[in-house]
């Protein structure tokens, strides 16, 4: 994209690339056609919003519907790292960061006076630094919508593909109405995999992870 310029579109056009990357953690499976970057963050941001009412009047979720369509938009350059790839937490945080930069100033910095790019670098640092409640409860849905799609995956390849390895996610999710969330889809797991008459893998601590 071309930096530096008024307009929005060089912008527009890196977005196209969160809709062509694929998310890394899947195709160490087999699954080389699968959700895109811009697949997951839409996904997670519906389920913002349906935040249940002990959570949600505590929130301001329209906000948290945008750190969740931003959250993951460094990607489109840097590339989707998965916690398997040999790259420090560190590492991957000073690569986002300045990427995040680069589109908020570099593409953004000189269209409406620059102010729609701060919010954006502001909402994805706020995700982040994760103190936030909003923040919390954004990167639990991220956790969330990764649990959903497992068990998708799982069923359209009829047993024939386990993928429980992603499910120690679930000891991460800090909320108990996402963890409540994450115990039916493990329920549904259960029930699909006993249906086929075969025991899944889980990942992590099974104890934990499995008790739904």
């Amino acid at each position: 994209p071309v930096p530096d310029t008024d307009s929005p579109l060089p912008f527009f056009h890196l977005l196209e690339r969160l809709k062509t990357t694929k998310r890394e953690g899947w195709r160490r499976f087999g699954i080389l056609h699968g959700e895109s970057i811009s697949d997951h963050m839409y996904r997670m941001s519906i389920l913002t919003m349906l935040a249940p009412p002990s959570l949600s009047s505590q929130l301001n979720i329209p906000h948290c519907t945008k750190m969740a369509l931003v959250h993951d938009m460094a990607e489109a350059l840097v590339g989707d790292i998965t916690p398997v790839d040999p790259i420090s937490k560190e590492e991957k945080s000073r690569r986002e960061s300045e990427t995040m930069d680069y589109i908020c100033t570099r593409l953004l910095g000189k269209f409406g006076g620059g102010l729609t790019g701060a919010d954006i670098r502001a909402v994805w640092q706020e995700y982040e630094d994760s103190v936030t409640l909003e923040a919390k409860y954004v990167h639990d849905i991220d956790k969330m919508e990764l649990l959903l799609q497992m068990m998708e995956y799982e069923r359209g390849q009829e047993g024939h593909l386990d993928v429980g390895e992603f499910t120690w996610v679930a000891t991460k999710i800090v909320l108990p109405e996402i963890q409540a969330w994450a115990e039916q889809v493990f329920e549904e797991r259960k029930q699909f995999w006993k249906k086929i008459g075969r025991e899944p893998s889980w990942g992590g601590d099974r104890k934990s992870v499995a008790s739904a």
